[in-house]
């Protein structure tokens, strides 16, 4: 096995002042999304000649880097989002972290960047995990991990970086969207675009949500929770939102979704819905859908729900939907009764609540 391929040892380099456990329980009573932050965070280091080396759980801290660093240059940065959660035995599980590893190496071969090896990246999540097992809230929250990896090289010259830091934080959270289970509100977007074939669409890197923003703020100009984006070619087909995939539900009882070409990330809970439908019978049609498409189907009732799905929201109903030249209601612009059955088994297999017939859960011992 050579340097590259070495599995490093993860250090434990442990905060000496954690928050008191008084002000933890007061800061986790009102959570919202990403803004409390757990007393500790992984670090690991790669360089060419090296390869991983110096893993550690350390305090969460600032980071240092060289005003040069590529990423502050270059935006070779790549992240993921996953959850652990407490079931009510006080067993703390990951949902299909394997998909995150995966998902985040195939972000980091686009972007020119070294691979993390699985068992790394799975080992340093459950080490942050058990180190701050007292920041996973109970009930309906839970604890985010955000897993990211950057260029640290200091350099101008544009090609791939010789060093890399490989991070994990970790942010206790409730739900993503003020209204809860309340059906979100989306903007269709006509003038800007997310992705387009041959670029990063299917990679979780932080330029596409750069460039997706500008059409956020448009969203919010319109009392509008979320942005939907069209292709880039010919700014006719939907594509995703902001930051999850989307499902539309018809009267027939099926599903259509965008198809993943490349455009696309692949969610993995749009992989875990789209089984869970499988499962119960329902015919699931990966395609084109198009926005003319979208709004004929609900003015004629064929289309009765439509819902966003991503980590950090599981899966949230679309009730309004405005666009330039006008808004339109989705069914009677409430969260639909598939949409929340479909949330409610996927959350249930999250928390251990019921039977995981596939796999999923990821038990992290003591």
């Amino acid at each position: 096995m050579n340097a590259h391929s070495k599995i490093p040892d993860i250090a434990l380099d442990l905060n000496p002042a954690p928050v008191p456990e008084a002000d933890r329980n007061r800061l986790m009573e009102s959570l919202g999304f990403g803004k409390v932050f757990t007393d500790h965070m992984v670090t690991i280091r790669w360089t060419r000649d090296g390869g991983w080396q110096d893993a550690k759980v350390t305090a969460r801290k600032p980071l240092s880097i060289d005003p040069a660093a590529a990423v502050l240059h270059y935006a070779q940065e790549i992240f993921e989002g996953m959850k652990a959660y407490r079931n009510d035995d006080g067993r703390v599980l990951l949902f299909r972290p394997e998909e995150n590893a995966r998902r985040f190496n195939e972000s980091a071969r686009r972007m020119a960047m070294p691979e993390v090896p699985e068992e790394l990246f799975i080992k340093a999540v459950e080490e942050l995990v058990r180190v701050d097992r007292a920041w996973i809230p109970s009930g309906d929250a839970s604890l985010y991990l955000r897993p990211f990896m950057f260029a640290t090289e200091a350099f101008l010259g544009v090609r791939p970086s010789d060093e890399y830091v490989f991070c994990i934080i970790a942010s206790p959270v409730g739900a993503y969207f003020k209204g809860g289970a309340k059906a979100v509100s989306v903007w269709v977007e006509t003038h800007y675009t997310r992705a387009a074939n041959g670029g990063t669409g299917a990679a979780k890197c932080g330029g596409n949500y750069a460039g997706s923003l500008v059409a956020q703020a448009e969203a919010y100009k319109h009392s509008c929770d979320q942005v939907v984006f069209l292709d880039a070619s010919e700014h006719r087909w939907i594509e995703e939102l902001g930051g999850m995939n989307v499902f539309f539900v018809m009267k027939d009882g099926s599903m259509v979704t965008p198809p993943l070409k490349g455009t696309i990330l692949p969610g993995i809970t749009r992989k875990s819905i789209l089984t869970l439908a499988r499962e119960r019978g329902i015919t699931v049609d990966e395609r084109p859908y198009s926005f003319e498409e979208w709004q004929s189907d609900a003015k004629s009732g064929r289309l009765v729900e439509a819902f966003a799905c991503g980590t950090a929201a599981v899966l949230a109903g679309i009730g309004t939907v405005r666009h330039a030249d006008g808004e339109f209601l989705i069914g009677d612009g409430q969260t639909g009764a598939l949409t929340t059955s479909l949330r409610e088994e996927l959350v249930n297999i999250q928390k251990g609540m019921s039977n995981d017939s596939h796999g999923w859960s990821h038990p992290v011992g003591a």
